[in-house]
This record gives structure tokens, sequence and C-alpha cells, in this order.
């Protein structure tokens, strides 16, 4: 009953995952923790494991149908892999004090602020700046896709360099901290700070998660939290959940999408911040 649970819940997290960006970490935990009681560490760690699987499901797909920016990912990658070394050693820190109830509290809040730009661009479903900045010259951040759901291409460019550097650490830093592919940060980086599509921030982070989530796994092993039934368990279900999603992604008008991203970060932060208070079981 275990396995199949955990097999439906990775279903839905790859999924999830796969329209939204956020890796299928950000679902997988919270619905391990708080219906199947699998401690904090292990949930972690098996949503972490889960993100790469992700990642290899959806990113191909992706950059078949030129959603995904491999050019802008790697360009941004860097940020994301010292993060998620950082975040991974000061996980052993909180873990050696036995303040690892402070994990879900702090990725409730994390996800609940994560939502706020969200709201600010909910109507846009195409870029409106597309004038390029010294960086995005440079290092030619930009491209354009053809929207399904608009009918038309869409040009795009990436700005603002630097901030997109910033947040890609600490979405890095999120990963490793949390035991998450990070998406949520990501998606927010590349759409709020670079001015990105969200489709295209989405795709992107998609192919960008699974690096991230690689960098900290071993980490987490080596910690203990791994945890190979629930890893099994959860693999299947999250790598045929992205499969799925990637059908649809460009379908879908990008407003949909970006509701869809808010009201799952909403209710899963305020049940991980309840969960940390010991207000849930």
């Amino acid at each position: 009953m275990l396995v199949l649970f955990v097999f439906g819940t990775g279903l839905l997290a790859g999924l999830l995952g796969s329209l939204t960006g956020l890796g299928g970490g950000v679902v997988l935990t919270p619905l391990m923790v708080l219906f199947l009681g699998v401690p904090v560490e292990y949930a972690l760690g098996t949503s972490l494991i889960s993100t790469i699987a992700t990642s290899s499901g959806s990113a191909s797909a992706y950059v078949k149908d030129k959603l995904s920016n491999m050019r802008i990912g790697i360009a941004l990658e860097v940020g994301t892999t010292a993060g998620a070394i950082t975040g991974s050693l000061l996980l052993y820190t909180v873990e050696r004090l036995n303040l690892l109830y402070l994990i879900s509290i702090i990725f409730g809040a994390v996800l609940i602020f994560s939502t706020i730009p969200n709201f600010i661009r909910m109507r846009d479903d195409a870029p409106g700046n597309l004038q390029l900045d010294s960086f995005a010259r440079k290092l030619k951040l930009t491209g354009s896709y053809y929207d399904e759901a608009l009918k038309k291409d869409v040009p795009y460019v990436g700005r603002r360099y630097p901030f997109g550097i910033l947040g890609m650490y600490i979405a890095g830093l999120m990963s490793g901290l949390l035991g998450i592919g990070s998406g949520a940060f990501k998606v927010l980086a590349m759409d709020f700070v670079m001015g990105l599509p969200f489709k295209i921030s989405t795709a992107t982070s998609n192919f960008m998660i699974g690096v991230t989530a690689a960098t900290s796994s071993g980490l987490y092993w080596s910690l203990g939290f791994i945890q190979p039934i629930l890893v099994a368990s959860a693999i299947p279900g999250v790598l045929i959940g992205s499969l799925i999603g990637t059908r649809y992604l460009n379908k879908i008008v990008s407003r949909r999408l970006r509701q869809l991203f808010t009201i799952v970060l909403l209710v899963l932060g305020v049940q991980l911040i309840l969960k940390g208070l010991g207000v849930l079981p």
C-alpha cells in the first residue's frame, strides 16, 4: 500500500512539476510528510532524487519543442550549483543541532513568498520589453518559440543577468537546504527578474533542476537521508507524470499555468508551516 501511494504521489508530483517548472519535489515532499508520516529528512532525500527523474523526463521533450533555452540555462547554472553546495552543507549543521522541524516552516514560507511576483504578472502571456541590455547582447540571451495556445511566434530577451544569477544562487541554496530542485525560485528568477515568458522559464527550469538536484543528492546520500525503497517507489510515477505534462504545457495559456503554480504553492506552503508549528500531525 505504501509503495502504491508513493507511486501515485510521484505521478501527481511529476505532472505538476513539468507544468510549473517546480521539479516535483515541491509537491512530493509535503505529501509524503503530511499524509504518509515520512520523516522530513527522508522525504527531502526522496524528492531530491525524484527531481532528477522529472528533469530527465521533461527536459528532452522541451528541448525538442524549443521551449527550453539551453544557452540561458547553462549561463545560469553556475549560480544554482554554488548555492546547492552551500545549502547542503548548511543542512548538515541544522541536522546536528536537531532543528529539522524548522525545515518545514522555512519550506512553507518560501512557497508562499514565491507567489507574490506571480500575482503581478498573472495576465502576461508574452513579454512586453524586448530591449537588449549589455549582458543579453554579449551572452546572446535571446530566442523565440511558437506558442500553440496563442497561435503565434513569441520572441523574448533574458535581461538583468546578474540579478538572475543571484536568484539562481538562492534557488540552489533552497535546493540543498530543502531537498527540492528549487524550481520555484528558478522560475521566478527567469520570469519575474529576467523577463522571460512563463513557458520558457518553466521549460528551462525543468532542464536545470536535474543538475542542481544531482549536486545536492551526493551530500544527502552521505548524511543517510535517502531511502532506496521510497525512491524506487516514487521515481516511476514522477517520470510518467512528467512525460504527460510535457504534452500539454505549450497548449495552455500562460495565465492558467500561473494560476496552477500559485494555487499549488499557497496550499502546500500553509500546510507545511502548520506542520512545522505542530498544528498538524
